[in-house]
């Protein structure tokens, strides 16, 4: 070891906390960003496995373009004109408990070549339970999790109804993907499902360079197309992007404070040792070895809170990878994540950025302490001076990026694009905080003065003149607390947008749906006859018809709600673009669509636009009459009248029912009379009223914003390491000036009435500051990020709850970290202070 490393080691065992405090703010920086990566890596390779698990070796399939189906008889077909491999599938979910759970159905005789990794189906004991009339195989894991065993019986809710089906065979040790699956006989589900005589897809392996419209060119009957295999996969990620990608911004959010906690303690160290730094520049050190040696301190900083950052970030990611899955389950699809899985690529990541962060951190504070003259070591007011001089240059160059960063936003609709410019105004802004300190320290000196006497007047004005400190220390909190301000109101802002949506667009007072979860391309269907009863019911006036199902496009696979509406149906839409004097009635004669602004956003559909729909009639083309708004679907939908579809795909079941009652009818009346007149139906059936389907609504939202606010609490967290590190800091290099302060005749309460205040003062200013910054963060999440995301617009909407609790959140923050502060501060004796400066 050096003369050099030695002196700044002796220095750092001097002040054990400071260096504590950085490791701890780079641990929890590099925890959150493990943590998210680590959740969204885990739910992608969940949803991966299982696709492949679902679809094996297929290089291509055979699937209708709407809800219908194909005919069983095009398998047989293409089997005997010797397309081979191949093999049938249909699947769907069933529900257990309330929790759903994928089910498919396969073919025992033609899997061999698809999914020989279904170890325990294919082979000839378990290929005969499998081929058993109502059975089913489970993995293991899910039968333990089911408490099942081998000859059990369990009820499932289907589209036929509630089946009770027997667990004919347990995986042992099955592929990974497949922990969630239940696995029948293809007959089994053709049944539960309500579709006898009908296939969702046929597996096809094609040689490498095969054509296959070639090579299926008469075999595929209209409203049959064939895709490659990964062009399923490719959507279904596409639909959850924009969610993983909000979560890695939030993460990187937190290691951007803990940037700012890193420069605070390297810079601080540097200004602290001035006089040594000084003192080995007169001894030969030269300037190089001064700016390597304090880049080595910030490598050796990253990697000592790095590494159990990365443990850190495994405990936390447990949690995390539950409120992933959750939201993906609430939002998207079905998926079960049975397990954190530890990528050393993701943890190499989480430790890069780590270092990453430090060494950009340390570049100034190293650049200072190569710069410093033996001359000036000496002297702490020619640095704060300096820091006076480049604050109005800073505050400048704050105010070119925030500029800088609104010019980005026209400038490209890319979704990256817009974090960068988030980022460009977070920097801008940070750049402006030493000024608003400034500025704030000048301001509030005489009311405090008036207030707390000559304390008060210390502790506004301390804040100004130590700004070299105080500035990034506020800097770092105010980041952190905008953070709370911006993501407050764009949830408030979002919630209140869908409460008013739900009001507007719940408009009969109770529903009728099937209570068996819905199939992926023809939804949820209701049995037979209960139009009949429910209109033939004297407590109901009308009723509207619903159903979704999803059929394909030149857009792709998109979502088709059919409906035919009852009088007062018109009144749930809002228009965001067309005339609905105009459009309705074009609507309800066939000739036109209207689409939901999500799909017009993600498909760059305007009015007068055309869609091209591939029907059982085959392809065609539908004008585009209005754009409505929705919230119910991030990837939009089409809205098409019963009477339309019915022409082009000669389909008339239906998949819901909103009911208008009579007046004077209560809702619990009518909810009571529905339920009597659908009770003895073969297929149960789920009577509910609006109001509830409201509040269940709203909890589903409630838990999607759940792993943000996580987020948010973890990034102040690592800005309140930042606030306790910079009081310290300020405590130390201050030590001579309170010392002085007792000396002539301040007593102990009051040096600890001061540094309390100090830090209270501290905690104002970040949270005051931390409001401008948060609405203009607001403002990009609202009318960029989300809009670009997932296409939906809505009202800002500015709670003063979010604001107040901003400021509180920042002025307790700072006074719990300068509680061991100030109680030193107060004990520390003033000879022992003066002597050792």
């Amino acid at each position: 070891m050096t003369l050099t490393s030695r002196a700044l080691w002796r220095d750092a065992r001097r002040h054990p906390w400071q260096w504590s405090l950085a490791l701890l703010g780079v641990a929890l920086g590099v925890a959150v960003v493990v943590a998210v990566d680590l959740a969204n890596h885990s739910a992608s390779r969940a949803f991966g496995l299982s696709l492949e698990a679902v679809s094996g070796k297929a290089t291509h399939r055979i699937e209708a373009t709407g809800p219908g189906g194909l005919d069983e008889a095009l398998f047989t077909r293409l089997r005997m004109a010797g397309i081979r491999p191949s093999a049938p599938v249909v699947e769907g979910h069933v529900r257990v408990d309330g929790e759903t759970f994928p089910l498919l159905g396969l073919e025992p005789f033609s899997e061999a070549p698809f999914r020989s990794h279904l170890t325990g189906v294919l082979d000839p004991a378990a290929r005969e339970l499998v081929a058993r009339p109502d059975t089913l195989a489970l993995s293991r894991g899910l039968a333990r999790r089911l408490g099942l065993e081998a000859g059990d019986s369990l009820t499932v809710t289907a589209a036929s109804g509630r089946q009770a089906l027997t667990v004919g065979a347990i995986l042992e040790s099955p592929a990974p993907g497949v922990e969630g699956l239940m696995l029948t006989d293809i007959a089994t589900a053709q049944v539960l499902l309500e579709r006898v005589g009908r296939l969702d897809r046929i597996d096809l392996i094609l040689p490498q360079g095969a054509d296959p419209d070639t090579l299926l060119a008469g075999f595929l009957p209209p409203g049959a197309r064939v895709l490659e295999t990964g062009a399923r996969e490719d959507s279904a990620r596409q639909l959850t992007r924009a969610f993983h990608i909000n979560l890695t911004a939030m993460s990187l959010l937190a290691l951007l404070v803990g940037g700012f906690l890193i420069y605070n303690t390297l810079m601080f160290a540097v200004l602290r040792r001035r006089p040594l730094l000084a003192a080995l520049r007169t001894l030969g050190v030269t300037r190089a070895e001064i700016f390597r040696l304090v880049l080595l301190e910030a490598t050796v900083l990253a990697l000592l809170g790095g590494v159990p950052g990365l443990l850190l970030g495994l405990l936390v990611g447990q949690g995390l990878v539950q409120l992933v899955t959750r939201t993906i389950n609430d939002l998207y699809f079905v998926l079960s994540v049975t397990g954190l899985h530890v990528s050393p690529w993701l943890l190499l990541k989480g430790l890069g950025l780590g270092l990453g962060a430090a060494w950009i951190a340390a570049l100034a504070p190293a650049w200072e302490a190569a710069r410093t003259r033996p001359r000036e070591g000496l002297r702490r007011s020619g640095l704060e001076r300096r820091a006076h001089r480049l604050m109005p240059w800073l505050a400048l160059a704050g105010v070119v990026l925030i500029l800088a960063g609104y010019g980005l936003v026209p400038a490209s609709q890319g979704l990256v694009a817009g974090f960068i410019a988030l980022f460009l105004m977070i920097m801008g802004y940070s750049l402006l905080v030493p000024l608003g300190v400034w500025l704030l320290s000048r301001l509030l000196a005489r009311p405090l003065g008036g207030v707390f006497g000559i304390t008060g007047r210390l502790a506004a004005r301390g804040l100004g003149a130590a700004l070299s400190r105080t500035g990034v220390a506020v800097a770092a909190l105010t980041v952190a607390v905008s953070a709370t301000v911006g993501v407050g109101i764009m949830v408030d802002s979002f919630r209140t947008t869908v409460q008013g949506w739900l009001g507007h667009t719940l408009q009969s007072a109770l529903y009728v749906t099937s209570p068996a979860p819905g199939d992926e391309r023809a939804g949820s269907l209701l049995p037979d006859g209960v139009m009949e009863r429910v209109g033939s019911l004297p407590e109901v006036a009308a009723f509207s018809t619903g159903r979704r199902i999803r059929v394909a496009s030149s857009h792709g696979d998109v979502d088709l709600f059919v409906m035919d509406p009852a009088p007062a149906s018109f009144e749930g839409f809002r228009f965001r673009a067309g005339s609905p004097a105009q459009a309705w009635p074009r609507w309800q004669a066939g000739e036109v669509v209207l689409v939901s602004e999500p799909f017009a956003w993600h498909h760059r559909v305007s009015v007068g636009d055309e869609l091209k729909l591939h029907t059982t009639k085959g392809e065609r083309v539908f004008p585009v009459a209005g754009i409505y708004q929705d919230y119910g679907s991030q990837q939009g939908v089409v809205l098409m009248a019963r009477d339309l579809y019915e022409k082009f795909w000669e389909e008339r079941r239906v998949g819901s029912l909103g009911v208008y009652l009579a007046p004077g009818v209560e809702v619990s009346a009518g909810v009571e009379a529905v339920r009597r007149a659908l009770a003895d139906l073969h297929e149960p059936v789920l009577v509910t009223a609006a109001a509830e389907i409201r509040d269940a609504s709203m909890e589903i939202f409630d838990r999607t914003f759940a792993i943000t606010h996580v987020l948010r609490l973890l990034t102040v967290g690592v800005a309140f390491v930042g606030i306790l590190s910079a009081l310290m800091a300020l405590q130390l290099e201050r030590a001579r000036e309170h010392a002085v302060l007792r000396a002539t005749g301040m007593t102990p309460g009051q040096v600890t009435g001061l540094v309390t205040l100090q830090g209270a003062l501290l905690g104002l200013a970040a949270g005051l500051l931390a409001i401008p910054l948060g609405m203009m963060m607001a403002d990009v999440l609202i009318d960029v990020i989300n809009r670009r995301s997932f296409g939906w617009s809505m009202q800002q909407h500015v709670p003063p709850g979010v604001l107040v609790e901003a400021v509180w959140l920042a002025v307790i923050a700072a006074l719990l970290a300068g509680l061991r502060p100030a109680w030193r501060m107060g004990r520390v004796r003033p000879a022992q202070a003066l002597r050792e400066e």
